[in-house]
């Protein structure tokens, strides 16, 4: 390749806003060279290291704007902990086929057993499978429809929440509702298969009419979230009570 053609290439990657390929193309034609690599075949591979930076950049501002308060993944989930989740159930869920039909996974349990570890979890596995993932609190998500509604704009706020295909909602049921118990529920029927929600809950469902207060408007909530859902229920002592146990103890062990 000479000095005029690598020049032109250049020029011809920045104008196409092609960052992958302007930045490996010298490489790979060396390689080409060195390899005896046919043009197709060198043409390919540079496509391929553009779209694999394109994928990157897109899972990068998908992760941004999915809002995650920290980071967690599956792999550094402590299953022995709860032995009664199904492992199995969760890694069926990580690939992703939920989302894509629109299903909903509902994660009830006692507070600190790993709830929203799980939740950020499938949702990072979402967002690396091309999903558009949006976390948010109850409380947060309440407020920010209460102040929609006053504003006289709750259609476009509901519009603009409308184009993620999963919507994960945390920590429903440690507050009262309120007036925000109509919204939310006009929140999840708007979703009905739509996109998908996953809700974690410290309450199990026959005591989800205390947050909301009204028990016909609970029921008619809870027969479109868990058609066509999955619920997991997680049992067993306080999953950070053990983490910060374990760190104490280790600790402690070094100090003696």
């Amino acid at each position: 390749m000479s000095l005029e053609q690598e020049q032109a290439i250049d020029c011809a990657t920045q104008s196409l806003k092609m960052p992958g390929l302007r930045k490996v193309f010298r490489e790979k034609a060396r390689e080409a060279t060195d390899t005896g690599l046919s043009p197709v075949g060198y043409l390919g591979e540079c496509l391929e290291a553009e779209m694999a930076n394109r994928k990157e950049n897109e899972t990068r501002r998908r992760l941004q704007d999915a809002r995650f308060p920290v980071a967690k993944t599956l792999e550094t989930f402590d299953f022995t902990a709860l032995p009664s989740l199904s492992r199995e159930k969760i890694r069926t869920l990580s690939e992703g086929r939920a989302w894509t039909e629109r299903e909903n996974v509902l994660l009830v349990g006692q507070v600190g057993t790993g709830k929203t570890h799980i939740a950020i979890a499938l949702g990072l596995e979402a967002i690396r499978s091309g999903a558009r993932v949006r976390f948010v609190t109850a409380p947060a998500l309440i407020q920010e429809l209460l102040l929609a509604e006053k504003e006289t704009r709750l259609s476009r706020v509901l519009k603009q929440w409308s184009r993620f295909d999963l919507v994960i909602i945390d920590e429903l049921g440690y507050v009262s509702l309120g007036p925000g118990g109509p919204l939310l529920f006009q929140f999840c029927s708007e979703r009905y298969e739509r996109g998908s929600l996953l809700i974690t809950s410290n309450l199990e469902f026959s005591r989800w009419s205390e947050v909301f207060g009204d028990p016909s408007l609970t029921t008619a909530l809870l027969d479109r979230l868990t058609h066509h859902s999955h619920v997991l229920v997680f049992q067993g002592e306080s999953y950070r009570f053990r983490e910060s146990h374990n760190k104490l103890g280790k600790k402690m062990s070094k100090t003696t």
